[in-house]
């Protein structure tokens, strides 16, 4: 690791080059390593390099730190065991130690080479030694300055590492509104703003929610209120002027939504459906609540499985207990193990130094719900099985047995069997999970269903974007019965949504419906087709254009899979394209 002095090597030369314009004497400075950092007349040479064979005086002074005035070389006790002796040309050196608080970073050595030199300096030792004495001051003040700003780097580094885990939008901006950077968060509540290298403006409005100021902040003819902070900056090293921290109107106004909990019901009554397949479903829910048996809930993607999970443990013994959730399909598999076992201090490399605690025990006589459960690797379903039979755990890096006492509830949009026999997935775990099975049904196996669903939505949605609660033409209603909802009760919130956004009145009408909806229906088509059927079934009177089919295809992927970022990487998945691909499609098509 480089030297203080070699980190400032540039300043070291200069100050080097003042003392030989001002002394006219030959100037060496090393540093700790006994390095050449600078050197003028005879000494400008091998910069950088070891002058530890010919640095015993130097030695002495970074171990001393005493000043040497040498005048008698050769003959001079620090000289008598040096290798360089007989070689040695110099007739007078003056070596000055360069001191940072208590510690000594290098030494300047003053060289006589000729006798003009050596009666100069011997007239005048003491102007000497407080003048070298001052540009060691200054290369001292200029080590310490360097040390400063390092530090201020790297605590601005840690800050940017905090930033970009935080929940809300993060925006560092420069005085002239450029943004610096942007946290994840801050992308996803932002859509249609550019930000990092571009300039967003941001101005107050007056109003307040919770607390917090209202901001809107505009850029490509767009604006978005959302509420938030503007911090203020006094760093030239962290490259950026103020703080933004914000969430949007939608994430702020949810979060009243859910904290009122206005008309919210509880238990089996939340679950929306009249469906006789649905009330079959219901009386299971009602059955199985209070039992601690654990539960495997299957369905599509869609279809509401966390809801389902959460309704169980509401109805049960255990709804006053913690109720904790863990995406196994969402977590790196690297990172799923100690999220849901936790680990002990020092466990393996970036391991927290306090340890951590695992999910299942902070759902401890509680109710624990494994999201996705075909998607967690194999290794991992052999110690869940040993969990799921004794209810016991250890830590990683932990001998300590640990009981726990927590229901089990799995949910999975996979064919179980089918990973069984591609060897992706333990039938022994299969058998432990699937004691209590419950299939969702998806929504077009329920279309009587739909208009309740889309009332409960018209509602919510009106009260979060602030609008008289608005209906729904039975034209449009009908089509939306008809649709196939492939994404299920997900898609169909995602439709709802959007259409409330488009809605210039209080009524939704087909003009509002999506893109991919509309052109179902237009096109004369049964909903439920498999897209890849469409030309074919269409007949050659409905002949569609590739272009079109592919935009058609993006933009139901979208709806099914939402618009944030991650919606748009699952939606590239099941596209079978790259997100960059989807991104420039994206913008040909919008």
């Amino acid at each position: 690791m480089p030297t203080v002095l070699k980190r400032i090597q540039p300043a070291v030369i200069k100050y080097a080059q003042i003392i030989e314009q001002v002394t006219r004497v030959d100037v060496e400075i090393v540093d700790t390593r006994l390095d050449r950092i600078a050197g003028t007349g005879i000494k400008n040479t091998n910069i950088s390099k070891s002058m530890a064979n010919e640095g015993r005086i130097y030695n002495y002074v970074l171990q001393t730190g005493e000043t040497c005035y040498i005048d008698n070389p050769k003959e001079n006790e620090l000289c008598r065991y040096c290798s360089q002796k007989e070689e040695c040309h110099e007739l007078t050196e003056l070596a000055m130690p360069i001191t940072l608080g208590e510690e000594r970073i290098g030494v300047i050595g003053l060289i006589c080479f000729n006798q003009a030199a050596q009666a100069r300096v011997a007239a005048n030792v003491t102007a000497y030694r407080e003048f070298t004495k001052t540009i060691a001051d200054f290369i001292s003040t200029k080590a310490y300055e360097y040390q400063e700003s390092l530090r201020t780097k790297q605590t601005m580094d840690v800050l940017n590492e905090v930033i970009s885990h935080v929940a809300e939008g993060v925006l560092l901006l420069r005085q002239d509104g450029r943004v610096q950077g942007a946290n994840t968060s801050a992308v996803n509540q932002l859509p249609g703003i550019e930000l990092l290298g571009h300039t967003v403006t941001i101005k107050e409005t007056g109003d307040t929610i919770l607390d917090q100021k209202e901001y809107a902040i505009s850029a490509n003819d767009r604006t978005i209120v959302c509420y938030g902070e503007m911090i203020t900056i006094d760093s030239p090293l962290a490259g950026y002027d103020h703080i933004f921290l914000f969430n949007n109107l939608k994430n702020v106004k949810s979060s009243i939504y859910q904290l009122t909990n206005l008309d919210q019901e509880q238990g089996v009554s939340q679950i929306i459906g009249q469906a006789d397949n649905m009330r079959q479903l219901k009386k299971q829910i009602r059955k199985v609540a209070d039992s601690s048996s654990t539960v495997l809930i299957t369905g599509e993607s869609g279809v509401g499985k966390g809801l389902i999970a959460r309704v169980i443990h509401s109805e049960g013994a255990r709804k006053d207990k913690p109720f904790v959730s863990v995406n196994c399909g969402a977590i790196p598999d690297t990172l799923l193990e100690s999220e849901l076992f936790g680990y002990v201090k020092g466990a393996f490399t970036g391991a927290d130094p306090r340890g951590k605690i695992g999910k299942f025990e902070m759902a401890d006589k509680g109710t624990i719900f494994l999201d996705e459960i075909g998607d967690m690797p194999l290794y991992l379903q052999v110690k869940l099985l040993s969990v799921l039979q004794d209810r016991k755990l250890s830590r990683i890096g932990s001998n300590q047995i640990i009981d726990i006492d927590v229901r089990v509830i799995a949910a999975t949009n996979k064919d179980l069997v089918t990973l069984i026999r591609e060897n992706k997935f333990r039938r022994d775990l299969y058998y432990r999970l699937n004691v209590i099975p419950l299939l969702i049904p998806p929504l077009r196996e329920r279309k009587e269903d739909i208009p309740a669903l889309i009332q409960l939505l018209l509602k919510k949605y009106s009260r979060l974007f602030s609008r008289s609660t608005m209906t729904m033409e039975p034209h449009t209603l009908q089509i939306l019965k008809e649709y196939s909802w492939p994404g299920n009760v997900r898609e169909l919130e995602n439709t709802i949504e959007f259409m409330v956004n488009m809605s210039d009145s209080g009524v939704l009408t087909t003009q509002c419906l999506p893109e991919n909806i509309r052109h179902y229906h237009d096109a004369g088509l049964p909903s439920d087709h498999p897209a890849e059927e469409e030309t074919a079934q269409a007949g050659n009177e409905g002949i569609v254009k590739l272009k079109d089919l592919e935009k058609e295809a993006i933009l139901h992927a979208l709806s099914v899979c939402g618009e944030t970022m991650e919606g748009k990487q699952e939606a590239a998945k099941r596209l079978g394209i790259g997100i960059a691909t989807l991104y420039r499609k994206l913008e040909k098509y919008r």
